[in-house]
């Protein structure tokens, strides 16, 4: 048996059988027409991509799966004149298997037809190709899932052992303590998997797995999967795996650039002492060293507690993100502890003998902006192998997300211009005791940390986890005050393994169970601070979601969850719970209420964030030939826009370049729409846990695995995603949290 932990179903199992299903919802005219395919982008090309994927900190949701850690990108197929393999082929051929098998005609037409579109005349010949396909196509229910579960175990050890060699390479660009030498980003661009499209195909594995489990649509899924078993879904998913056969120097070109934009984005820090206000103030010590921006925003949050000077202090840093949206930051004081700047005159001094001597270095001139034009150009070369979706905006959301762009911005908009923001905008305004300032699109007061000193907080945090031995020695515990089992508990933290992150903070998860998922937060020589803290419980919720979908689901092609904005949901739903789980109670009778205005303003501030993402990405169509001078007026220009249309009314302040500071559109080509459907998610998974033992629906929530979203939302919630919910219940905060005790 593959899976030790479930029983694997069989066609009798389930009410009608895969196939009768596929005979009831398919027609002939689907199949031959209507054929749409993947392309198969190797691990690297997006392990970086997600390096960077966080809400609150950079924390990465590395799919590993053969899904995410081979980011699948849904497309449709080429069936045209030029195809090799004529119609009268498929039909000759498809008649023939139909004679021998006992799979109905419909599921075999459609396999033939999609594998057809790919066989090239260096596979074979025509009557190779009809051969091919009789020696091939399963015969019998029984021979298909078998050849099922055999491909369940080789890609597994295939992907995950390729995992694994990743990140070991990385080691030395991620985990601090790990010496890096310069050919370690030559390692760190390796791709192991680079080849393994074309391996596939010109082994003719790709051709077996497209006859016998062929590719269908967002649309098919999400009017069957219901009623599909979870064997069935697996076979659905497994047909998403080859439908391209992009060349393998493009999918290189891709990796080298995102694993360039991670460099650059993994080395972009601030050393804050040496950041003086235009009145010669000088705020912090030399250290912290504030990576950009997750560095930088989570400095502003803190700031609201510092009543004596966390006003100015977050101006500065307003003022500094602004100069790393336009590019005229200095590039001498990025992450370098040689030069005092002045961000409001953007003025750089140096000490020389007890003097200070004004340095007048160059800007970054663009560089920020070529990198993501680097990518964009990479992943743009690959468009023609994609058919009639030969847009990656389309490929991301319709088929990796599986919520399209026109969905995801419709929802974005519902919320950002919605009587609610004024109405939570007014509350802030006056909790602050002034008018709103355009860093206020990252208010933490609600929260309940908020209001507590950060240098207590760092104290306590250090004591209770003065290494990174004793943060994962705590894990268990965490767990099983979360209601997990102790047995559990044990399961999913041996299963976990902690490192101190070089960057902000991420997690990779294992792709095969014999490996360990990673949980990476900043550990410094004095023990882990409390912003290490909170980034390791974001983390944890990846790994905790990780470990559960990787062992608990039913097969290996299920695995995970439909889109990394699921496992955010998650992530967020644990580092809520980070001062509680430090013993620290909120006794405040209105804390419901709060925590529903947290996440509210939260969905305000990156539901702008996204659509800045969005339309950039739809400026690049239109633009190929750009260069980054003219990318970054793009985005400039593109972020002011969607500050004036959703924001300035609020702040009365126009032109604002403040929503383009995020470092994820640059490394992370198109993700930031995951956080903000995440928060929804997470609202609404939040309510349905009322009352609930978190441990035990969590066990249960995300062993459901990798069905499309709507099928995932209704089985694990029972209501489908809206921003509805969050609207009702942030008008009524609004007025709990006004009214006087």
């Amino acid at each position: 048996m593959p899976f030790p932990f479930v029983r694997p179903a069989t066609i009798s199992d389930t009410p009608s059988g895969l196939h009768n299903m596929f005979i009831c919802s398919t027609t002939k005219s689907e199949v031959c027409e209507n054929q749409p395919l993947q392309i198969l982008i190797i691990f690297h090309t997006f392990a970086h991509q997600f390096l960077k994927l966080e809400q609150n900190y950079n924390c990465m949701k590395i799919k590993t799966s053969i899904f995410l850690i081979i980011t699948i990108l849904c497309t449709h197929n080429v069936m045209n004149a030029e195809s090799f393999i004529d119609k009268n082929m498929v039909e000759r051929t498809t008649s023939a298997l139909t004679k021998k098998s006992s799979l109905p005609q419909h599921i075999i037409e459609r396999g033939v037809s999609q594998a057809a579109a790919f066989w090239l005349s260096s596979d074979g010949s025509k009557e190779e190709f009809r051969q091919f396909c009789e020696d091939h196509q399963c015969k019998t229910p029984q021979e298909k899932e078998k050849l099922f579960y055999r491909l369940c175990e080789n890609f597994e050890s295939i992907l995950g052992h390729n995992n694994r060699v990743m990140i070991d390479l990385l080691m030395p660009t991620h985990v601090s303590g790990v010496e890096s030498l310069p050919i370690d980003q030559y390692f760190g661009s390796y791709d192991g998997l680079a080849h393994l499209n074309d391996d596939m195909f010109n082994s003719k594995i790709a051709f077996i797995v497209i006859l016998n489990f062929p590719h269908f649509t967002l649309d098919e899924k999400n009017r069957n999967g219901s009623s599909w078993s979870d064997l069935e879904w697996g076979y659905v998913r497994l047909g998403d795996l080859f439908t391209s056969r992009v060349p393998a120097f493009q999918q290189q070109k891709i990796g080298k650039s995102t694993a360039d934009a991670d460099n650059y984005i993994s080395n972009y820090n601030i050393y804050m002492g040496l950041v003086w206000s235009d009145k010669n103030v000088k705020y912090w010590p030399l250290n912290p060293a504030l990576i950009s921006h997750w560095g930088l925003r989570d400095e502003i949050k803190s700031s609201y507690a510092d009543k004596q000077n966390g006003l100015d202090k977050q101006r500065i840093i307003y003022n500094v993100m602004k100069r790393i949206v336009d590019q005229s930051i200095p590039e001498d004081v990025i992450n370098n502890t040689e030069y005092i700047w002045y961000p409001s005159s953007n003025q750089t001094f140096i000490e020389v003998n007890n003097s200070y001597i004004e340095f007048g270095g160059k800007s970054e001139n663009n560089i920020r902006y070529q990198h993501l034009l680097n990518i964009f150009n990479s992943i743009k070369a690959t468009d023609e192998y994609y058919g009639e979706k030969s847009n990656y905006i389309d490929r991301k959301f319709d088929d990796e997300f599986e919520i399209s762009v026109k969905e995801t911005e419709r929802l974005f908009h519902n919320l950002l211009s919605s009587p609610q923001v004024a109405e939570v905008s007014k509350l802030i305004s006056k909790r602050l005791g002034r008018k709103l300032e355009p860093f206020d699109i990252w208010y933490d007061g609600f929260k309940n940390r908020s209001t507590m000193d950060q240098t207590k907080l760092d104290q306590m945090v250090m004591s209770k986890y003065p290494t990174k031995e004793a943060f994962a020695n705590d894990l268990p515990r965490i767990l099983t005050d979360l209601g997990f089992t102790p047995e559990r508990a044990r399961f999913i933290c041996d299963h976990i393994t902690v490192d101190a992150s070089v960057g902000a903070g991420h997690a990779w998860e294992a792709a095969m169970r014999s490996d360990k998922a990673r949980l990476r937060t900043r550990i410094g020589e004095n023990g882990m601070d409390y912003k290490g803290y909170n980034i390791g419980i974001h983390e944890f919720g990846h790994n905790v979601e990780q470990t559960i979908s990787l062992h608990n689901v039913h097969n290996y092609f299920l695995r995970g969850v439909p889109n990394t904005a699921f496992t955010e949901a998650l992530a967020f739903t644990f580092q809520a719970k980070d001062l509680e789980l430090l013993g620290i109670k909120n006794e405040d009778d209105k804390a419901e209420y709060l925590n529903t205005l947290d996440a509210f303003w939260g969905c305000y501030e990156i539901m702008g964030v996204a659509m800045v993402d969005i339309k950039v990405w739809q400026w690049m169509y239109k633009h190929p030939n750009a260069t980054a001078a003219q990318l970054k007026n793009a985005v400039v220009q593109i972020a002011k826009d969607v500050w004036n249309q959703y924001y300035a009314p609020i702040f009365k302040k126009e032109d604002q370049t403040i929503l383009g500071v995020y470092s994820h559109m640059i490394d992370a080509p198109l993700y930031l729409s995951a956080y903000p459907i995440g928060h929804l998610i997470d609202f609404q998974m939040e309510n349905y846990l009322k009352g609930k033992n978190l441990g035990q629906e969590v066990e249960r929530i995300f062993k459901i695995g990798r069905k499309s979203p709507n099928v995932w939302m209704k089985e694990a919630i029972g209501t489908e995603l809206s921003v509805q919910p969050l609207l009702d219940a942030t008008s009524e905060a609004v007025k709990k949290a006004s009214a006087k005790k």
